[in-house]
């Protein structure tokens, strides 16, 4: 009897690692919370495959800003806010294929293509400008990618993870995540090829993305790291703080 006991349970625990390797970008991925129509948006970026769509704030100015915003975050939340904190930059605000009024699927691969491909489009914008790279939380994966890859001087990281494996698989350390996990965004092995300055700001009360995975990120940064802490702030509720736009300022202001 103990035998089929253990062979059942060994058949159901299986059968839900089957089952999250299947459905994992439904677990990874939120867009339904962040969806707007299109002629609500003002910026878009055509790519092969999809349309991006966002928001343009402060526009005309000679250095931009690109934000990459959290998961199941309505980037254009922010608006009002980069408005008012940062009103010497353009920033860009632009929805991830599937989330906002962008299309597509969302997945890693694709993800990253489009984050190099807004870069660009926002260079060629702001030919004799520099570009801000700011990603929070599932964006600062975007961020680390751009940074990593293109020529950025500035690059802001808001609730960073090492890699969403790292962090999924303390999240449930029951099943083998590591291995099940097709969209990584392994940003520890990425940082290191970026050579400019760098802002972290960092919750102490992050239940989403718990500050060991954001220090060993930075330890694996080389080059100038400030670090501002938000000891009893959580993953959600940091930008409430005004401190955070006004560290967010005053790294840019300093760049000048």
């Amino acid at each position: 009897m103990a035998l089929w006991i253990a062979a059942l349970a060994l058949a159901a625990y299986l059968a839900l690692c089957a089952l999250l390797y299947l459905q994992q970008r439904r677990l990874i991925y939120y867009p339904q919370f962040t969806q707007v129509a299109p002629e609500q948006t003002d910026f878009v970026l055509a790519r092969p495959d999809a349309v991006l769509r966002g928001w343009a704030i402060n526009p005309g100015h000679t250095d931009a800003v690109l934000y990459f915003g959290g998961n199941a975050e309505p980037v254009e939340a922010n608006r009002d806010a980069f408005a008012r904190w940062l009103p010497t930059h353009t920033v860009y605000l632009v929805a991830y294929r599937g989330y906002g009024a962008s299309d597509g699927d969302p997945s890693e691969a694709a993800l990253l293509a489009d984050a190099l491909a807004l870069h660009d489009d926002v260079a060629r914008r702001h030919p004799a400008g520099r570009i801000a790279i700011t990603g929070r939380s599932l964006g600062s994966g975007m961020a680390v990618h751009v940074a990593a890859e293109r020529d950025v001087a500035n690059l802001i990281l808001v609730t960073p993870f090492d890699s969403l494996a790292a962090v999924a698989q303390s999240h449930y350390p029951m099943f083998p995540v590591r291995l099940l996990l097709k969209d990584r965004y392994d940003s520890v092995a990425r940082l290191p090829a970026y050579k400019g300055r760098m802002l972290v700001l960092r919750a102490g009360q992050d239940v989403v993305v718990p500050p060991p995975h954001t220090d060993r990120l930075l330890a694996s940064f080389k080059g100038p790291a400030q670090v501002v802490d938000f000891p009893l702030a959580g993953h959600d509720d940091l930008s409430t703080d005004p401190a955070y736009w006004s560290a967010i300022r005053d790294f840019l202001a300093r760049a000048d």
